[in-house]
C-alpha cells in the first residue's frame, strides 16, 4: 500500500483540478470539509474511547479476507476498535454525504461494533439501514451500541453476505440509494455485491468502497468498477472510492485529496 500510497499522492488533486459542477461543489461542501463538530460525533465519539479501553474479548468469525493485524479468533473489543473500525474521520464524511443527498434506503456490508453505522443513522434517522454482518459476537455488540444511541432505524441482517445479500434484495421494496461495501475484501466478492445490488439503483444512487488499495485485487476490483457502464463519476480519496451514478453526468474519474 506504500507505493500505492506514493501515486495517490503524485497523481490526486484539489478543488482547482475539478471541472464538474457537480462534483466542484460537493468536494468543497462535504467531501474537503476540516473540523466540523456536531452533538451526534461527541456521542459516537465517547462510544469509541469506551471501546479502545475495554478488555472484553469476543470471539470473531472471520468470513472476509481475514485481519492483517490479529490473527487469532478471539480479539480484544479494542483491538477490534483500533484495527477493525473506520477512523471518524470518514464516519464524518459519510455522515456529510447522508446530510446532502438524503438516502432514503442505506445499505451497509460489514458492520462491525457499529461506530460507520451509527454515523450513518444519525445522519438521517428517517432513513431506512440495512447492515449486513457475519459474526454473531460482533453483530450482538453493534445492536448494544444501536440501542444505547437510539439508532432505531437500523436493522441488522445476520449471517454469511454470499447468502443473505441476495435475499435480502430479493425482499427490498425500494430502491438502493446509498451503499457502504466494506465486507470481503477481495476481488470477486466485491465486483459480485457490487453486480447484485445494481439492478437496485435509481439515479443519483451513490456507492462507496472501502479500502480500495488494501490489496492487488481490490484495486483490480476498484478498477473494474470504476469502468463498469453504469457508473458516470468516480471519486478516488484512496482509504475509500466514491461511486455515482448520474444519468446528466458525463463519464469522469477523480482523484482527490482527503
Amino acid at each position: 500500500m506504500i507505493a500505492a500510497y506514493i501515486k495517490y499522492l503524485l497523481r490526486s488533486g484539489n478543488e482547482h483540478s475539478i471541472h464538474s459542477p457537480f462534483l466542484f461543489e460537493l468536494y468543497n461542501n462535504v467531501i474537503a470539509v476540516r473540523n466540523d463538530h456536531n452533538a451526534d460525533y461527541e456521542a459516537i465519539r465517547a462510544l469509541r474511547k469506551e471501546l479502545l479501553r475495554s478488555d472484553e474479548q469476543i470471539e470473531i468469525l472471520d468470513l472476509g479476507a481475514g485481519s492483517r493485524v490479529n490473527k487469532s479468533n478471539l480479539r480484544p473489543i479494542k483491538t477490534i476498535a483500533k484495527n477493525a473500525e473506520k477512523p471518524a474521520k470518514f464516519g464524518r464524511l459519510f455522515y456529510r454525504l447522508i446530510r446532502r443527498f438524503r438516502p432514503a434506503t442505506i445499505l451497509e456490508l460489514g458492520t462491525s461494533l457499529g461506530l460507520t453505522t451509527l454515523y450513518m443513522s444519525k445522519a438521517n434517522p428517517a432513513a431506512r439501514l440495512i447492515t449486513f454482518e457475519g459474526c454473531p459476537q460482533t453483530a450482538e455488540k453493534a445492536r448494544q451500541h444501536f440501542m444505547r444511541e437510539h439508532a432505531d432505524n437500523v436493522e441488522i441482517v445476520l449471517g454469511n453476505i454470499d447468502q443473505t445479500l441476495p435475499d435480502r434484495l430479493e425482499a427490498l421494496d425500494r430502491p438502493i440509494d446509498f451503499a457502504y461495501f466494506d465486507a470481503n475484501h477481495r476481488h470477486e466478492p466485491t465486483v459480485r455485491y457490487f453486480e447484485q445490488c445494481l439492478p437496485h439503483i435509481q439515479n443519483g444512487s451513490l456507492f462507496i468502497f472501502d479500502d480500495i488499495y488494501w490489496s492487488e485485487e481490490m484495486t483490480k476490483a476498484w478498477e473494474y468498477i470504476k469502468a463498469h457502464p453504469q457508473v458516470t463519476v468516480t471519486v478516488d480519496l484512496f482509504w475509500v472510492g466514491l461511486v455515482f451514478f448520474r444519468s446528466e453526468q458525463v463519464k469522469e474519474d477523480f482523484t482527490l485529496r482527503f
